[in-house]
């Protein structure tokens, strides 16, 4: 496990994660009911690749936030080198 403080960096992306997750969230339920809404889509598309893009920074400095697959493990199997829940 990683006793080391976490810099306030991590709680920037991570706040920029959960940002893109809910408007991700938000978008999808209006899709769901205005599917033809191509302004929709491209927003939904846009925070898409954002998302995708903050995740791969938090990976690249601070290790894995999901397992099953949702998340590439290094060569080492780093996970415990990551946050755990309880110090974020």
């Amino acid at each position: 496990m990683n006793s080391n403080p976490l810099p306030q960096e991590y709680y920037d992306l991570l706040e920029e994660l959960q940002a893109a997750d809910f408007v991700l969230v938000e978008l999808t339920l209006y899709l769901d009911t205005h599917q033809n809404d191509q302004q929709a889509i491209n927003q939904f598309n846009q925070f898409a690749k954002h998302r995708q893009e903050v995740k791969q920074s938090i990976e690249s400095k601070y290790g894995p936030l999901q397992q099953y697959g949702n998340s590439l493990a290094d060569a080492k199997w780093s996970w415990n080198n990551s946050p755990w829940p309880w110090q974020v």
